[in-house]
């Protein structure tokens, strides 16, 4: 087995073009790093609807040059099966005007420069036309570029806010591939995830794949300009600016967009938290650079802390490192931090009752009937009543914006995982600069009123209900947990949670009616006398991008008044530690 680990390797090696991961191979090798090699060469990274994402280092099981370059190839193939090509194109000398065009962009990751230009070679070599995005940018301008571009494809080199030591490759389809019609510019999902990954399958080695020294082209920062100018677009003319934002990139992309898009639209200049202004691949300033984690934000937190009081802040905003996902805070003196993050499916329900309210739910997407509400199946069920209260559609989809960007006829979508599409005709993606601006005009226009974000809130939850969530999230280091944990729950489904009872249990891997397959449990339980619920839900699934096991909670609890919100929040927190601690026992974890 040792031997044919290192036969394997050194076939590796002899088709690695990046001479630092051969020269880590090669140590390892000497070394006789059995472990490590084994680790590294235990398959192949998989091409799934998330794209790639690994760590970086040499080897098929990690994210390096040799591996981005299959993936390219394997992405040109199928481009060019897919447009019919006239005669003339069919042997260019490189990417030709009126070739299919990829559009590429990258973050400030470690490699992401490199794998974006290799991208781009191995574009103009397949025959295709290559766009490299001006410098580092947020991802939804990549995703707004090929709409705007009319592109055939888009790659962005990110792996948003996984660790430093990670990267990854996001694909794109533009209008007109395999039959995305006016659902261009969003990510790419079954089946043609697993075309892609037969023609990356079918690549017979890096040195085989044609990659020319030129022939890509540059955009200008007229593309930019573009993005910002549709950005300021999800504003309603006239509505109030004046609002105090703290503002941290989190060491990532945001900055100069975000800045540049709160100027163009009339908002005070946000406080930028300068330890975190700038690009920085190391993240030094955080564990994990994702504003959801413990100590993500306590940065920003002092920075917003240490404001001169005649002119402190209304909310403190992040971008995760790729700058698509937006994290909201308020401010909370009775928190430790005085600030409190909201979840993103108080953020999520905010920027709906905002959209109605403003009269331009209706509004901003292919034509007069993208009116559709859509969130996941693992954010809370609140938005399906705003919809319904507003005569507004309302649709539910599997986890992630592939699939979300797809809901015929949306206008407004929305993850708890803090990534929010407010224009799906500009960006169909999540898009954290647009979601802050979205943020930003409904708290001045609350401060205009002598109103709060949080008062907000309250009344949602006493004309729909208290919609409480919270996370089960357990980090492992061994994948086999995960899966036993899933093998658990499938052969021993809990019949009760924190004394309510499951009324069903459905193994989503089935797939339904309105789902396709995917690996998750869906748990529905009862209220009734007595708990003071009037309904509860469970989602069990392994994460997409990290390795999680990720538990999904909301429990729904009726308000009668004002001056009973705080016992009907102090039940929703016992109820949902009590399903967290049932779930946990079920599972095994």
């Amino acid at each position: 087995m040792q031997h044919e680990l290192i036969a394997r390797a050194r076939d590796w090696l002899s088709d690695d073009p990046d001479p630092d991961t051969r020269q880590e191979l090669t140590d390892l090798i000497k070394a006789g790093a059995g472990d490590e090699l084994a680790a590294r060469f235990a398959g192949t990274l998989q091409f799934g609807t998330a794209g790639l994402r690994a760590e970086l280092g040499a080897g098929p099981m990690r994210m390096n040059r040799a591996v981005v370059i299959r993936a390219a190839a394997g992405l040109a193939s199928y481009l060019n099966r897919q447009r019919p090509r006239p005669a003339q194109d069919a042997q260019p000398a490189g990417g030709q005007p009126g070739s299919g065009l990829v559009v590429i962009g990258y973050d400030a990751r470690h490699r992401s420069a490199d794998f974006a230009r290799d991208t781009a070679a191995v574009m103009v070599g397949a025959g295709l036309r290559a766009v490299l995005l001006p410098r580092p940018l947020p991802t939804p301008v990549l995703a707004f570029a090929i709409r705007h571009l009319g592109a055939v494809a888009g790659v962005e080199v990110t792996a948003s806010h996984n660790p430093p030591r990670d990267n990854g490759y996001k694909v794109y389809l533009g209008d007109g591939v395999a039959g995305t019609a006016s659902r261009g510019g969003s990510q790419i999902v079954p089946p043609a995830d697993a075309e892609i990954a037969a023609e990356i399958a079918a690549v017979e080695g890096v040195h085989a794949v044609p990659r020319p020294d030129a022939g890509w082209e540059i955009a200008g920062e007229d593309v930019v300009e573009a993005y910002l100018e549709r950005a300021a677009s999800v504003l309603t003319e006239g509505s109030p600016r004046a609002v105090r934002v703290v503002y941290t990139p989190l060491h990532g992309v945001g900055r100069q967009t975000l800045t540049a898009a709160f100027a163009r639209a009339g908002f005070p200049a946000p406080t930028v938290v300068a330890e975190q202004a700038e690009p920085d691949p190391d993240f030094p300033t955080v564990a994990f650079p994702n504003p959801e984690e413990p100590g993500a934000m306590d940065l920003a937190f002092a920075t917003a802390r240490a404001t001169a009081a005649d002119a402190a802040p209304d909310l403190v905003i992040a971008n995760d490192p790729d700058a698509d996902r937006c994290a909201v805070a308020v401010p909370a003196p009775e928190e430790p931090a005085g600030w409190r993050m909201l979840r993103g499916d108080e953020v999520g329900a905010l920027l709906a009752a905002h959209l109605v309210r403003t009269g331009r739910a209706g509004q901003g997407g292919q034509s007069a009937t993208d009116t559709t509400f859509a969130t996941t199946i693992v954010s809370s069920s609140l938005l399906s009543r705003i919809a319904a209260t507003a005569g507004v559609p309302y649709a539910e989809t599997l986890t992630g914006f592939k699939w979300l960007a797809r809901v015929d006829g949306v206008r407004y979508a929305y993850e708890e995982a803090l990534g929010y599409c407010v224009d799906p005709a500009g960006v169909r993606d999540k898009d954290g600069i647009t979601a802050a601006l979205l943020v930003a005009e409904l708290a001045a226009r609350l401060r205009a009123e002598g109103r709060t974000l949080v008062e907000l809130l309250d009344e949602l939850a006493l004309a729909h209900g208290l919609h409480a969530t919270d996370q089960l999230s357990v980090r492992v280091e061994d994948l086999s947990v995960i899966a036993a944990a899933m093998e658990r729950l499938r052969a021993q489904p809990p019949t009760d949670l924190a004394g309510l009872p499951v009324t069903s249990a459905q193994d989503l891997s089935q797939g339904s009616e309105a789902l396709p397959p995917t690996d998750g449990l869906r748990y529905h339980l009862a209220g009734g006398a007595g708990s003071g619920v009037e309904t509860a839900r469970v989602i069990v699934r392994p994460s997409g991008t990290e390795p999680k096991l990720k538990c999904y909670l909301e429990v729904v609890l009726p308000v009668a008044a004002p001056d009973a919100l705080p016992a009907a929040r102090a039940r929703a927190r016992e109820v949902l530690e009590a399903v967290k601690r049932d779930l946990a026992t079920a599972a095994g974890i």
